[in-house]
C-alpha cells in the first residue's frame, strides 16, 4: 500500500504533526517545487522531524533545511520497499543534497552464447537475459580485449559473428585458428569441450583447466602426435602466465567488490576493485563534490545503493570499511536482484580482508591527491599567468546565444577551485537588447549577475568572482568591463577565443595579448568554454522550440494539446485550418460544432 501526502498550502509545523510512524520515503522540496533531497526512514515521523529540531547538525544539513519550503512522503509496507523507492527517486530527480553517482559509463564483458550449437566468444557492453554467459566487468576495456585475443590465439573457436554453414572455410581455418564448424569439420561435442574449458578459465578455475590440458598432452604424446602435444604445452604455459598476471596477492575470496574511500576539503573519491575468481580484473573510481560534512557511512551507503541499482553482475560479497546503518536491508535487496545468491556487506576488522580494504582506500587517496595536485597546479599557473595577487578560486564565464537577433539568451558557468560546478551554472533571457547585438547583451547579463551578489551576498549566485572569462574576444571583454565599472569593482577580465574550426585557440588579455599557457591549462579552458557554450545554446533551443510550438490555436478555449495535434495532422498548417469550412472541421475527432465556430471566429 502506498499513500502520498502533499498540500498546496503548506505549514511545516502542522505537517510535522501529521507524519506517521511508518516506513517510507520523504521528499524535500524548495520554494520552486524542485526536489532537493530524498531519503528513506523506518519511521517517517522520527526521521523527518529530526531535520527541524534544534540539535547539532552539519553545515550541509543546515543549508538543506534552510531551503526546504515543503515536503512530501510516501508510506510503504517495509524498509526494503522504501530503499528501492528511494533509489528510483534519486536516480530520476538527482536532488542536489543527495550523493549522486554521475558516471554513466558501461563496462565491457566477455560473452559466450552457450545456447548456440557452436558458441562464439565476444566483447559486449550490454547484459541481456538471453541465456548467455557473461564474464566481467572489465574496468579497463584493453584488459577485456587482451583476454579475448588470448582466447582466440589459444583456442580454435569460430571468430565469425553470425554463424552459418558455407561451401569453404575461412582463412582462420587455414592458419589453425578455427576448427571450421561451418564445414562440419568438428563435432558439436568436441567444439563444446573447448568452450567448457574457456568458461572454466574465465571463471578462475585455472588449476582445473591446466589439469585437463596435461591430460590431453599425455594422450597426444601416447599417440605420437607431437605437434598437438606441443600446441597443448604452449597453451598451458600461456594460461599459467595469464593467471599469474591477474592474481591478487593473498586474496582467497572468489567473487567480491572492494570499496575504499578518501575525503578532502573539496571532494570525495570512492575506489572500487573488482575481484572475480580470486583475480582482480579491474578497478574504477568516482568523484563527488561538497560531501565533506556527510558521515562516511552515509556517503558509502548512498554510493552502494546507486551503483548496484542497475548492475547485473553483483558479487557475493561487498567489502568496505564502514558498517552501514541499513546493512540488512541493502543485503536483502541485492540478494533479491540475483536469484540463488546471497549478497553480503562485510566490514572486516583484521586479516587479509582488512588489508584489501586498506589497499582500496590507499588507492582512492592517491587518486584524489593526484587530481587535486592537478587542480592546484592549474590555479597556481592561472595566478602567475594572469598576474593576480591571490589564487583565482572562483572564475565565471558568460556566453550569448541567438539566431539573427531572436530568442536571445545567455549562459553562465562557474569554475570553483579548478572544478566546473554544474550546479552553479545559470541561464538568462536578455531583456533590454533588441536585435543582433551580442556585446550589449553581454553587458546587460553581467550587470544583472553582479547586482545579484551585491544586493544579496548570501543568495544563489554566492560571492563575486575573482576573475571573469569572456566567451569571445576584445569586444566581449570591453562589454564585461563596462558592467564591472558600474559598481566600481576590480574584477580582472580575459577572453577565450576560438579558431576557424570553432576550437579554443587562446586566452587573451584586455590589451589583445595572447597568454602562453600549458597544455593542461588549455584543456581546462577548453572544457570551461564548451560548458558555457552548451549551457547557452541548450537554453536557446528550449526557448525557441517552446515559442515555435505555440500557435493561434492555443488561444482558443476548448482546444488542448490533443485537439491541436489532430487539427494540424488533418489540415497540415494553421492557415489551412483558417480556410476550412465548419463541416470540414467537424470531421476531426473531438471537434464539436461549438468549437468549430470558435475556430472560425
Amino acid at each position: 500500500m502506498i499513500e502520498i501526502n502533499g498540500e498546496s498550502m503548506f505549514n511545516i509545523e502542522e505537517e510535522l504533526k501529521k507524519l506517521p510512524g511508518k516506513p517510507g520515503v520523504y521528499i524535500m522540496r524548495d520554494k520552486n517545487n524542485n526536489i532537493i533531497y530524498v531519503g528513506k526512514a523506518i519511521s517517517l515521523k522520527n526521521r523527518v522531524r529530526s531535520y527541524f529540531r534544534k540539535t547539532n547538525k552539519t553545515q550541509r544539513i543546515l543549508n538543506m533545511v534552510s531551503l526546504i519550503d515543503h515536503f512530501e512522503y510516501i508510506v510503504v509496507d517495509n524498509e526494503a520497499e522504501a530503499l528501492i523507492l528511494e533509489c528510483n527517486l534519486i536516480k530520476e530527480n538527482r536532488p542536489k543534497f543527495n550523493v549522486l553517482l554521475k558516471d554513466d559509463k558501461t563496462y565491457p564483458y566477455i560473452k559466450i552464447d552457450i545456447k548456440s550449437d557452436y558458441p562464439g566468444v565476444y566483447i559486449t557492453r550490454k547484459l541481456i537475459n538471453d541465456g548467455s554467459k557473461y564474464f566481467g566487468p572489465y574496468a579497463n576495456p584493453g584488459a577485456a580485449k587482451e583476454m579475448l585475443d588470448f582466447i582466440k590465439q589459444k583456442y580454435k573457436i569460430r571468430q565469425c559473428k553470425n554463424f552459418k554453414y558455407t561451401d569453404r572455410p575461412c582463412l582462420n581455418y587455414h592458419i589453425k585458428r578455427c576448427l571450421a564448424p561451418c564445414m562440419g569439420y568438428v563435432t558439436k561435442e568436441a567444439y563444446r569441450k573447448q568452450i567448457e574449458e574457456i568458461i572454466d578459465f574465465l571463471d578462475g578455475k585455472k588449476e582445473k583447466v591446466i589439469k585437463e590440458i596435461e591430460k590431453q598432452m599425455k594422450e597426444a604424446s601416447d599417440k605420437l602426435d607431437f605437434e598437438q602435444a606441443a600446441y597443448l604445452r604452449d597453451k598451458k604455459i600461456a594460461i599459467e602466465r595469464v593467471g599469474e598476471r591477474q592474481k591478487v596477492s593473498n586474496i582467497s575470496e572468489n567473487n567480491i567488490d572492494v570499496v575504499g574511500m578518501a575525503k578532502s576539503e573539496l571532494e570525495v573519491c570512492i575506489e572500487i576493485f573488482f575481484v572475480r575468481g580470486s583475480k582482480m580484473i579491474g578497478r574504477e573510481h568516482y568523484f563527488f563534490n561538497e560531501l565533506k560534512d556527510m558521515e562516511d557511512s552515509e556517503i558509502l551507503g548512498g554510493f552502494i545503493k546507486q551503483y548496484y541499482m542497475d548492475k547485473e553482475d553483483i558479487p557475493n560479497k561487498i567489502m568496505l570499511r564502514e558498517e552501514l546503518e541499513d546493512k540488512n536491508v541493502i543485503e536483502k535487496w541485492l540478494s533479491g536482484k540475483v536469484k540463488g545468491k546471497k549478497v553480503e556487506l562485510i566490514s572486516p576488522k583484521k586479516g587479509e580482508k582488512l588489508r584489501f580494504v586498506e589497499m582500496a582506500e590507499n588507492n582512492s587517496k592517491v587518486t584524489l591527491e593526484n587530481k587535486e595536485k592537478d587542480k592546484s597546479s592549474i590555479l597556481l599557473e592561472l595566478k602567475e599567468v594572469l598576474e593576480l595577487d591571490k589564487l583565482p578560486r572562483k572564475i565565471e564565464t558568460f556566453d550569448i546565444s541567438n539566431i539573427s537577433g531572436e530568442y536571445t539568451v545567455a549562459g553562465m558557468c562557474v569554475m570553483q577551485d579548478g572544478f566546473i560546478k554544474k550546479n552553479l551554472s545559470r541561464r538568462f533571457k536578455v531583456k533590454t537588447v533588441i536585435g543582433q547585438d551580442d556585446v550589449a547583451a553581454m553587458e546587460e547579463i553581467v550587470t544583472r549577475r553582479l547586482k545579484h551578489s551585491i544586493e544579496n551576498p548570501d543568495g544563489g549566485f554566492g560571492k563575486l568572482p575573482d576573475v571573469i572569462f569572456a566567451d569571445g574576444g576584445i569586444n566581449q571583454i570591453k562589454a564585461i568591463q563596462k558592467a564591472i565599472k558600474k559598481y566600481n569593482l576590480q574584477i580582472p577580465v580575459y577572453g577565450m577565443v576560438k579558431n576557424d574550426k570553432h576550437q579554443t585557440r587562446a586566452l587573451i588579455s584586455p590589451d589583445r595579448k595572447e597568454l602562453e599557457i600549458s597544455e593542461q591549462l588549455m584543456n581546462t579552458i577548453t572544457n570551461f568554454q564548451d560548458a558555457v557554450h552548451n549551457t547557452a545554446i541548450s537554453y536557446h533551443r528550449k526557448i525557441r522550440d517552446n515559442t515555435m510550438n505555440k500557435s493561434e490555436l492555443d488561444d482558443i478555449k476548448g482546444i488542448g494539446q490533443v485537439k491541436k495535434q489532430l487539427l494540424l495532422k488533418k489540415f497540415g498548417s494553421v492557415s489551412k485550418i483558417k480556410n476550412a469550412t465548419i463541416e470540414e472541421l467537424l470531421q476531426v475527432k473531438g471537434i464539436t460544432r461549438k468549437i468549430a465556430e470558435k475556430i472560425k471566429e
